[in-house]
């Protein structure tokens, strides 16, 4: 069994920042990539960027320049660093991660999300 606890989220002005994070834990072996995604309303859930476990990122292009993602191994916690955001920012946030578990099983987990929300 695997936990994801998500944070960070909440209500900024368009321009300001956030920082997401989330913690991975349970039966884990290793995370070989973490990354986030988002939903908004009436949207489908999209990639933002993801972080592999030699710490090659890729991002979506609406993230590039503003979001920065980064992990920290020894607490199998990723992070999500996102400035200048704008309205159509708003969206939930999720975690993802694609795991091998204590069986050396493959396997995917998604965290609860985490709203934010970028208004005046």
């Amino acid at each position: 069994q695997v936990q994801l606890v998500e944070s960070g989220g909440g209500l900024v002005q368009p321009g300001g920042s956030l920082r997401l994070s989330c913690e991975a834990s349970g039966s884990i072996f290793s995370i070989p990539v973490m990354g986030w995604y988002r939903q908004a309303p009436g949207k489908q859930r999209e990639l933002v960027a993801t972080a592999n476990i030699d710490d090659f990122t890729t991002y979506a292009d609406f993230a590039k320049g503003r979001f920065t993602i980064t992990r920290d191994k020894t607490k199998h916690t990723v992070y999500l660093q996102m400035n200048s955001l704008k309205p159509d920012d708003t969206a939930v946030y999720y975690c993802k991660i694609d795991y091998v578990d204590s069986m050396w099983y493959e396997r995917d987990s998604w965290g609860q999300g985490t709203q934010v929300t970028v208004s005046a």
